[in-house]
Order: C-alpha cells, then structure tokens, then sequence
C-alpha cells in the first residue's frame, strides 16, 4: 500500500470511529467530559502513529512470525482443525485468544518490565475512543501476538484473521469509550465498558483483565463491579504527558 493509499484508509478509518462513537458517548455518557478534554492531542498523536506508522510495522512482524510458526506446526494438525465445523473453529480461536490475553494481561501488570511499556496505556486521566489509542508500539506488539497465538497454531487464513483483529480492534475502542449502556446481566458474559474503566482506575491490581468476555475475570477471581465510576483514571507514578515523552517512559532510566 503507497503511502497516500495508507493515509486516505487511516482518515477514513478515524472518521469512522468518530461517527461511531461519539454520538453513543454524547446520548450514554459514563461521565460528563468536554469534547477537546485535558490531553485530547497527546491522544489524537497516539491514534495518527498508530494508523500512519505503527500498525503497519506491527502487522509487518507478527506476520513473519506467523510464517515462521507455521512451518513448524505440523500440516495434518491444521488440516484435521480445518475440518472442524467453521463455528467450532471461531469458538476455539475465541476461547483460547480470551486465555492467553487475559494472563499475557495480567503479566503486563505484575511484571515490572511489561509494566513499563503498558503504564503508557495506562497513564490516561480521562477515558473515551480516543483514548483507546493511547498504547506504546511495543506493548501493542505484545498484545497483538498474544491475541493472534492461537490463529497462528491453528492455521487460520489470513481473511479471517483481518476480520478477527478488527473486530477486537472495535471492541478496544468500545471498552474505553465513555459510555455506560444498561446491559444488565450481560455483562458478566459480553463486557462493558464499565468494567473495564475500574480496569483503568488508579490501583495497579484493580482487576477487569478480560479482553472479550468478563468470564475469565469471573473464573480467576478478578472480576470487579462496583455498580459506580472510579473517581480518577491514571498511573500512581510520574510520567510524562507527551507524546514522545511516553514513547521514551519505558527506557528512561529510573534511579535506585
């Protein structure tokens, strides 16, 4: 893809994204937050790196490391998965993606070096779609690889994993958004953004881990619904509130 192709799919892509999100956070709001709130640019900066840069270095990796990982995964374990019933085979990629992430999750907060890279994400004071994009290009390597682990094992074709990361591309950017639904019930088994946004209050173990269904928060012991909004969002520790002072956050030497 050339260079202006890849710009004209990145804005039409935001614009998307904005004509999504921003009517459900103006008629659900979670909280009340003004449309160009504190930190508003550092975010809309992580978002163009992300489409314009990022994404595509990313894409570029995990593909060689699917390759890779492909010519050392057996052909008749593939060919006896692709024989499988297609909704078996999208329930297996969900099960097993939801496992890894929400431990890979985990780590990335009990890990002081994971930690590093991920209190970026984390740093975020006010939470919305546009806040979503907040992720340092190496934690997303991270997660993106975690997320993709069990299509790459088990030999998914390259259509269906777009579709697959897309769509948990659009359920990141719900989660975050400032929006509260009445779901009832259904959150414990679909997810909400009220349950992620406890993710992101100002305790480091505030739980919420689960990427897609809350269950996983349910069987380990973390899930977490207070019935109400944290009071604040954000990190404990100082980090700078640049754009490219949190590209360098994780490699700046900290003193003992």
């Amino acid at each position: 893809m050339t260079l202006p192709s890849a710009i004209l799919v990145s804005g039409v892509t935001i614009l998307i994204l904005a004509a999504i999100f921003r009517p459900l956070e103006t008629c659900f709001p979670a909280k009340k937050q003004r449309l160009f709130r504190p930190e508003w640019l550092t975010d809309f900066a992580f978002l163009l790196g992300q489409y314009l840069l990022w994404t595509g270095l990313v894409f570029a990796l995990i593909a060689g490391f699917g390759n890779w990982l492909g010519s050392i995964i057996p052909s008749s374990f593939r060919t006896a998965v692709a024989a499988q019933p297609i909704w078996l085979q999208i329930l297996e990629l969900i099960v097993l993606s939801d496992v890894l992430i929400y431990w890979g999750h985990r780590l990335q907060h009990r890990v002081s070096f994971l930690w590093r890279f991920h209190a970026v994400h984390h740093s975020a004071e006010h939470l919305d779609w546009l806040a979503s994009h907040r992720e340092h290009p190496l934690d997303t390597l991270y997660t993106v690889t975690i997320i993709n682990l069990p299509a790459f094992i088990l030999g998914f074709p390259l259509e269906m994993l777009a579709g697959f990361f897309a769509f948990r591309g659009l359920w990141a950017v719900y989660i975050h958004s400032n929006v509260r639904l009445p779901l009832g019930p259904l959150r414990v088994l679909i997810g909400a953004p009220e349950l992620h946004h406890w993710h992101h209050d100002r305790d480091r173990d505030a739980g919420n881990y689960a990427n897609l269904s809350p269950l996983m928060d349910v069987i380990f012991g973390t899930y977490r619904h207070p019935g109400h909004e944290p009071e604040a969002f954000g990190i404990k520790e100082p980090i700078s509130r640049s754009y490219l002072g949190q590209l360098w956050h994780p490699f700046h030497r900290r003193r003992m």
